[in-house]
Order: C-alpha cells, then structure tokens, then sequence
C-alpha cells in the first residue's frame, strides 16, 4: 500500500477562507487514488504559529512544502496528491 500523502492546512477560527479550502483539501482527498493524511493546525493554538502564520491563512502544504495561500485549487491538488 501506498505512503499516505499528508496535507496541512494552516488555519484560525471564523475564517470562511480556511473552511472554504479545508472544503477543497477534503473533496481532493476523498476523489485520490492514493492515501492522504489531512491535518488541520489552528494556529491561534500556538503562539509561534501565530507569528508565524499571521493573517496569512489559509496555508497548506503538502508533504511539508508549501503549495496554497488563501485559496485551494482543487484539481492541482488532487494532482500533486496522485504525483506523491
């Protein structure tokens, strides 16, 4: 079987951006022919990710580089989740 692919999508509270793009990441996941690991990070929960991150969510990185800021294309998505 094959690794899971992870995708992280950064994220805060009352952000319809991050809802809108974890929306995306699911629909992606769920559609690949491959294993994904989706973890969402509220970064309000950790002071460095805070900094870090600021108002620059959402952010998602798949397999630990950095791929989306604020907006998700879905059929990438799902492609660099197939390419992994």
């Amino acid at each position: 079987m094959d690794e899971p692919t992870t995708v992280t999508v950064y994220t805060r509270e009352d952000c319809h951006l991050c809802d809108d793009a974890i929306a995306a990441v699911r629909r992606a996941s769920d559609d690949a022919a491959r294993p994904v690991d989706v973890d969402v990070v509220d970064v309000d929960a950790d002071d460095d990710l805070r900094e870090r991150y600021g108002d620059r969510v959402p952010y998602v990185l798949v397999d630990g580089t950095p791929k989306f800021k604020f907006e998700v294309d879905e059929a990438a998505l799902q492609e660099m989740i197939e390419a992994a």
